[in-house]
C-alpha cells in the first residue's frame, strides 16, 4: 500500500504575470475542490505524525498526507477553515527565524513579499490538531553550505520551535528540496522522526523515513490532474 503525501506552497490568488513562481499559489477555490473530493472518495486527509502508521504498514485506510512549506499566513487563514470542515489535519513547514515575519529567501528572485504565520497563529494551528514540522532556521540551502551550517540549521530550529512552541517537532523538510546522505543523517542524529523531500512519488513501507517522497501541487493543475496525482 503506497502514501500520497502533497505538497502545497501557498493558498491565495496568484499574483499577475510576469511574477516568478505563480505556480506555487493554489487557489481558495481549488483547493477546497481539491479537499471536498477527496472526502468525496473515502479518503482520510492526515499530517504527516498522524499518517506514519500507514506509510510504515502498521495501519491500512485511505489516507493521503497534507503537507505545506513556508508556514505561509494564508495557509492558516485560508487552508486551515477548509480542513476543518472536512476533519483532515496537515502538517506546516516552518521557517523558525521568520516567524512573524516574511519569505526573505525569495525576494532576491522577485517573488511577491508574504507574511508568514506568528507565533499565536503557530499555537492555534496545534490547537487545532494540526502538526508543525521544521524548514530550518532561515529556509537554507543546505547544499551549498559548510556542513557545520548545515547541523546548525537543522539542529536549532528544532530547538527553537519546540521552546516557543512547548510541541515535540518530529518532522523536517528539506527547503528547496536540497539533501544529501549527509543532511539526512543530520536530520536523524538531531533528534527528528522523518523527514520528507521533493522527489515524486508515494511514500510505502520500506522507504527511508528521511527521505519521504512528495508530490506538489501547483496553480496549474486542474481538478482531474490532481486526482491523476492522488490515485497514481
Amino acid at each position: 500500500m503506497t502514501i500520497p503525501i502533497l505538497l502545497y506552497h501557498q493558498i491565495a490568488v496568484p499574483p499577475p504575470r510576469p511574477m516568478p513562481f505563480r505556480s506555487m499559489f493554489v487557489r481558495p477555490k481549488s483547493f477546497a475542490r481539491q479537499m471536498a473530493c477527496l472526502k468525496m472518495l473515502g479518503y482520510q486527509g492526515l499530517s504527516l505524525r498522524e499518517a506514519m502508521p500507514y506509510i510504515k504498514g502498521e495501519k491500512q485506510g485511505k489516507v493521503v498526507v497534507i503537507t505545506f512549506d513556508d508556514g505561509f499566513r494564508n495557509v492558516f487563514e485560508t487552508a486551515a477553515p477548509i480542513l476543518r470542515q472536512y476533519g483532515f489535519t496537515a502538517t506546516n513547514f516552518i521557517v523558525s527565524n521568520q516567524i512573524g515575519g516574511s519569505n526573505v529567501w525569495d525576494q532576491s528572485l522577485g517573488i511577491v513579499e508574504t507574511p508568514c504565520m506568528d507565533i499565536a497563529q503557530l499555537k492555534e494551528w496545534l490547537r487545532m490538531g494540526h502538526e508543525i514540522g521544521s524548514h530550518t532556521l532561515d529556509h537554507a540551502h543546505l547544499n551549498r553550505v559548510p556542513d557545520d551550517e548545515a547541523e546548525r540549521q537543522i539542529n536549532e530550529s528544532r530547538a527553537a520551535l519546540e521552546h516557543l512552541l512547548d510541541t515535540r517537532i518530529e518532522s523536517f523538510a528539506y527547503p528547496f528540496g536540497e539533501e544529501s546522505a549527509l543532511h539526512r543523517r543530520l536530520v536523524r542524529d538531531a533528534g527528528y522522526r522523518w523527514a520528507v523531500t521533493v522527489e515524486r512519488g508515494n511514500a510505502w513501507k520500506g522507504d527511508d523515513l528521511y527521505g519521504l517522497p512528495r508530490k506538489t501541487i501547483r496553480r496549474s493543475d486542474t481538478l482531474l490532474h490532481f486526482l491523476r496525482r492522488v490515485l497514481a
